[in-house]
């Protein structure tokens, strides 16, 4: 094996040069037996862990052919071939994130932790968040030995503050609004909630009209959410097609050209902090403002939705009434009390 050091001398000083790097430092000694026993010291330091590395990979590759050259791309290439649909998309969107170039074509076996650090002072909050799921992904898998960094270590996601569209900004984009797929979107977007991609693949045949009750198929979740609808979606759908898709152009864009026209619309009106999602967080607030039962609303959005937690627990205004009131109505409506004969 090379040595990582090798010893020199310049005006009666000793000094060593790491070979692979070129780095060069004083030893602060004269005396060659000093000099030789510090490079000694330095190159065993080094030799050490490379052997122990050398003899654990020798152990690896009996079982694991691939462990010695199994790189972090190939990782994101397998967790990546698990996914299907629009969340294929976002993973191979996320993948292409420059901070992760750091790490693309290293070998997990020579992944320390301070490379990790340096993906996620590079990379934004989506970098964050995918590079947890890449490394709990790859341990999962037994495709490295121990965590990289401890889970109390992983840096917090920070996220932007995410908000409900206002009753006055859909309203002032449904006025605006000039073509009447786009029109009709946002506003069964307002009375539905759905997750765009969903109500962007609605079929007519989704409508029941006998039961005025509308169905569409969760893609995240794979289930189906039935809702009655009232006057106001039936008015919308009167407008949309009697077969087929509901909105034929939305449902053959990507989720990115939709969200991209619907911050087009909101830059016009100078509408900041909404995106797509924002109607999710929307209807949310509006159900619990009506005293919509929770149990409805999470079965409505999605019983894991953010959305409803969210509003459910802070965000939306509800006016409460006294306490005494229900303390009274209690009272009086107990049964009066029997006398034993």
């Amino acid at each position: 094996m090379k040595p990582q050091f090798i010893l020199y001398r310049r005006n009666g000083i000793y000094y060593c040069e790491n070979t692979k790097t070129g780095k060069q430092e004083s030893l602060r000694t004269r005396d060659e037996a000093a000099a030789k026993a510090l490079l000694h010291s330095k190159n065993e330091a080094y030799r050490q862990p490379i052997l122990n590395q050398s003899i654990a990979l020798a152990y690896l590759s009996a079982t694991d052919p691939e462990a010695a050259k199994r790189a972090w791309k190939f990782v994101m290439d397998e967790m990546t071939a698990t996914k299907r649909d629009e969340t294929r998309h976002r993973y191979g969107t996320a993948w292409a994130d420059k901070a992760f170039d750091l790490i693309r074509s290293l070998p997990l076996l020579d992944t320390r932790a301070d490379h990790f650090l340096k993906v996620l002072r590079t990379g934004t909050v989506s970098t964050n968040v995918y590079l947890r799921r890449l490394h709990n992904f790859a341990l999962d898998m037994s495709w490295l030995p121990k965590a990289l960094l401890p889970r109390k270590q992983w840096p917090k996601p920070v996220y932007q503050e995410k908000r409900a569209i206002t009753a006055g900004e859909h309203a002032a984009i449904i006025e605006r609004e000039k073509n009447t797929e786009r029109r009709s979107f946002y506003q069964l977007a307002w009375h539905l909630g759905a997750a765009q991609t969903d109500l962007a693949r609605l079929k007519a045949e989704d409508v029941d009209w006998d039961q005025k009750i509308i169905s569409f198929f969760r893609l995240k979740t794979k289930s189906v959410c039935r809702l009655y609808f009232g006057d106001d979606v039936a008015e919308v759908l009167r407008d949309l097609p009697a077969t087929g898709y509901l909105f034929p152009y939305l449902a053959t864009v990507r989720a990115s050209d939709r969200a991209t026209e619907f911050k087009q619309r909101c830059r016009g009106l100078q509408i900041k902090g909404v995106t797509l999602h924002s109607y999710r967080y929307a209807w949310a607030e509006r159900a619990k403002t009506a005293g919509y039962p929770e149990r409805f609303a999470q079965e409505a959005l999605g019983h894991n939705s953010q959305a409803v937690h969210r509003s459910y627990a802070k965000r939306a205004q509800v006016l409460l009434p006294p306490l005494e009131d229900y303390e009274k109505k209690k009272i009086n409506s107990a049964p009066l009390p029997t006398v034993a004969a």
